[in-house]
């Protein structure tokens, strides 16, 4: 690995433990204006908090600070909306578009079981063969196909082959057995956050897949779509970066959530 790519990758993932939290706010790219990314200046107060936001180029030229501090990993894949076949992808952004837009990763979708498989996993080649070129990461997001259960068996299959392909980090769904999909996978892998949950399973869900050994999330929903973003973001970067219960991450949540309805900064010491 270069010093380019080490670069890169170290803007992604914390140099201090080596993990991320990912905001992943590509949703528009086939859902089009979906809750709580109708109006995208919601997110901007959430970027600070983020290691590095997932987005597309059209969102990141249009309504992202270029002063942010947080890095950024760009979706490059797409085609279908959610009305046609998902996995009918292509890739939609070249690197030179990446490069220019000061990109510390790029990411696409494979499907693996899906009906257009095959095609999706060697753009994914095709991908990784460019961006290696310019010691670019590539994030491989997988998915299975509709009558494959997410279990461990499916999920580290497409983990897997991911990494053979020469995907730098895969993000995956949690699932039971996580920790032999992680074992099974020799690059770092971040969990999805998936439809939305209630708060308290979310930030479950992130504990178990951290303590199965994850270097982290890119979640969307579970953070955008939340009664509390900033406290949703906050309980996930704690349980992440610094170890903490779920049930920690609650009263994260819980304590940013109260004082946004009192008007009180939750950061600041009683007198």
């Amino acid at each position: 690995m270069d010093f380019g790519m080490k670069n890169r990758m170290s803007k992604i993932f914390n140099p201090k433990d080596g993990k991320t939290v990912m905001l992943a706010v590509d949703h528009g790219y086939f859902q089009g204006p979906t809750t709580g990314l109708r109006d995208m200046k919601n997110i901007i107060p959430l970027i600070p908090q983020a290691d590095c936001l997932f987005v597309t180029r059209g969102i990141l030229r249009n309504c992202i600070d270029p002063k942010i501090e947080t890095s950024v990993c760009l979706r490059v894949s797409g085609g279908p909306s959610i009305l046609g076949e998902l996995s009918n992808e292509d890739i939609t952004t070249s690197m030179e578009e990446a490069l220019r837009l000061n990109a510390s990763g790029v990411g696409m979708s494979m499907y693996v079981g899906a009906k257009n498989e095959d095609r999706t996993i060697t753009n994914l080649g095709r991908l990784i063969n460019e961006a290696e070129r310019f010691g670019m990461p590539v994030l491989a997001i997988t998915a299975v196909g509709k009558e494959m259960v997410r279990d461990a068996r499916y999920i580290g299959l497409a983990c897997r082959i991911a990494a053979e392909f020469g995907a730098h980090i895969v993000k995956t769904y949690y699932c039971d057995g996580f920790e032999d999909v992680v074992a099974g996978c020799p690059v770092p892998i971040v969990i999805a956050g998936g439809k939305k949950l209630p708060e308290m399973d979310a930030l479950k869900m992130t504990e178990n897949a951290i303590r199965a050994g994850a270097s982290g999330v890119d979640m969307g929903r579970n953070i955008f779509q939340s009664d509390s973003p900033i406290g949703m973001i906050k309980a996930v970067k704690a349980i992440v970066h610094k170890g903490a219960t779920a049930e920690e991450g609650y009263e994260i949540y819980q304590k940013n959530k109260k004082s946004a309805i009192s008007g009180i900064d939750p950061n600041m010491e009683k007198v």
